[in-house]
């Protein structure tokens, strides 16, 4: 069965791949900066799946623009996210050879798409690639080892340490532009969409942010977020 990025590949007409990666530029054209690594570009619209969980790992995916999901459905049919993966991220390197989740574009999205096999042999005898891929994994384990500890902690340091997180991987002028849903940022958080926006609410009741549109933050008191983030 194929998976559905080799569904994408051989559905996608060849000029519109072309047309993708020459609009994201060179450099978003290859994997960790190395030429070897040079991918197809594809077009993801919102909410389609970019790979499911215990499919084939056979793929590295890299966000050009736009922005991914990694979740689970647990048994019990909630929805647990594990990530977001923004533009510059490399997402899809797995331990095993299947899929340990699911993947879906949050926005219109452009992924660069480079064979796991090739990153693996370029890696053998590329030490700045083996270095980057170990840097890789060595940071998404981190941000695991992170996401679990916050799910201990309260609401609003939850909150806290969520935006504070995406101010600091987001591009922020005034404000913090969100790419995801509140409702994505609660099932990442362990809690209620409710919960969430009565947190927003008293967050910027206390000045501390200014909620300037339900997907537009300003973060009025960094101070204040990173001692509830302590």
């Amino acid at each position: 069965m194929l998976t559905q990025t080799q569904t994408r590949f051989r559905e996608t007409p060849a000029h519109h791949v072309s047309a993708v990666v020459r609009a994201a530029g060179v450099g978003s054209q290859m994997l960790f900066g190395c030429p070897e690594l040079t991918g197809a570009a594809m077009a993801f619209e919102r909410n389609a799946e970019v790979y499911g969980e215990s499919e084939t790992a056979d793929y590295v995916y890299k966000v050009v623009s736009g922005a991914v999901r990694t979740y689970r459905v647990l048994s019990d049919g909630r929805r647990q996210i594990s990530g977001f993966h923004l533009p510059g991220d490399v997402f899809g390197i797995e331990f095993g050879e299947e899929h340990s989740c699911s993947a879906e574009a949050i926005t219109d999205s452009n992924i660069l798409v480079v064979r796991r096999s090739l990153v693996f042999k370029v890696a053998e005898r590329n030490s700045d690639v083996a270095r980057q891929l170990w840097s890789l994994t060595a940071t998404e384990l981190r941000r695991s080892q992170q996401h679990a500890l916050l799910l201990i902690k309260s609401a609003q340091e939850r909150l806290a340490a969520f935006l504070l997180e995406m101010a600091a991987r987001l591009p922020v002028k005034s404000a913090v532009e969100l790419p995801m849903s509140r409702q994505d940022i609660a099932d990442h958080l362990g809690l209620t969409i409710e919960t969430v926006s009565r947190t927003l609410t008293q967050l910027a009741g206390s000045s501390v942010i200014e909620l300037v549109a339900s997907r537009r933050i300003v973060l009025r008191n960094r101070t204040t977020l990173s001692e509830l983030n302590s």
